[in-house]
């Protein structure tokens, strides 16, 4: 009985020193696991992996339920996303229907008119697909840089294309590269068509994002949102090719967007359309036997000399018997 007496009093007032100096028992254990970090820090670097190979499964055994629920919170809202995406693309799928059915009704006439009218077939398209590598748009123009050139059968006066539309049109071809002058470049014009209207015009080019319509009939109805396509005059560009769409209308003055995004060009579609065009080197028209060139003189010009002309007045003979 004295001996756990005796015992309780020792553990009792061992409790009340640790409380006492607590405080500075932790800042010297602290101090001595600096020492220790510092001192030798493979030592430190070990008991580290080894706290958290110790720690490790517990985080990952109290992080799994958090983690399930957060999986099952996600896949619940999958499945009303995929549901509704579903409804989407159930109704997309039905107007996709209604469309091709359209489609092959407008097939089946467009035929029947083709063989009424005895029309000839178009020709088969030769195109090829460039990178743009470069652009060369300056203070006065707009154009692109494409790998591709005469070797790869690049020709001047074909149409630039990317998928929603025209881009413009081949101006200088080299051997591995060519330039593509843009819609909006204040040298480009184009013959369009008002899709809506069937009314005919210019669109030309002004160094802004929005090219303008140009000699357009003063009684046309054009309205905001007008598809703007090619004309076919001219014969450098089939009719139907995709252009922009009537974006401003200002002061009798109609502006057009174009489909292609001319500022983020990537890729280029050069297409042949088997058509002749204006171009002077497409019609073999060759310019040095209509014109005449003048060549300059390695020296100085020489002027022919100024003959005077001789005196053609006749002379007067004096009268006789008269007095001076």
């Amino acid at each position: 009985m004295r001996q756990r007496s005796t015992a309780i009093g020792a553990t009792s007032s061992l409790k009340v020193w640790f409380q006492r100096f607590s405080f500075v028992l932790l800042l010297v254990a602290a101090f001595g696991v600096l020492l220790i970090g510092k001192a030798d820090t493979i030592m430190l670097s070990r008991l580290r992996i080894w706290a958290a190979d110790q720690i490790g499964p517990v985080l990952y055994a109290v992080s799994s339920p958090i983690e399930t629920a957060r999986e099952t919170a996600g896949e619940v809202q999958s499945y009303f996303s995929l549901k509704s995406q579903v409804e989407a693309l159930r109704l997309e799928n039905q107007a996709l229907k209604d469309w091709q059915q359209q489609a092959r009704d407008l097939q089946a006439e467009n035929a029947a008119l083709r063989d009424l009218l005895k029309m000839t077939p178009n020709p088969r398209l030769a195109f090829i697909s460039a990178p743009v590598v470069a652009d060369a748009s300056s203070g006065f123009v707009r154009g692109v840089i494409a790998l591709a050139g005469d070797q790869h059968g690049v020709r001047k006066g074909q149409a630039a294309m990317v998928g929603n539309g025209l881009v413009g049109r081949v101006q200088d071809v080299g051997k591995r590269v060519s330039r593509v002058m843009l819609l909006t470049d204040i040298n480009s014009r184009l013959p369009v068509l008002i899709e809506r209207t069937r009314d005919q015009a210019i669109l030309a080019g002004n160094n802004s994002e929005r090219p303008e319509v140009n000699y357009l009939s003063r009684d046309a109805d054009v309205k905001i949102g007008d598809h703007v396509v090619t004309s076919g005059v001219g014969g450098a560009f089939p009719a139907g090719l995709p252009v922009g769409e009537v974006a401003d209308i200002a002061d009798g003055k109609v502006f057009v967007q174009p489909f292609a995004d001319l500022g983020r060009l990537e890729y280029i579609r050069m297409v042949d359309y088997g058509l002749p065009g204006v171009l002077q080197e497409d019609l073999d028209i060759d310019v040095s036997t209509a014109v005449p060139v003048l060549k300059p003189t390695a020296g100085p010009v020489q002027l022919p000399k100024l003959i005077k002309p001789a005196n053609t007045q006749p002379k007067l003979k004096p009268i006789e018997g008269a007095t001076e």
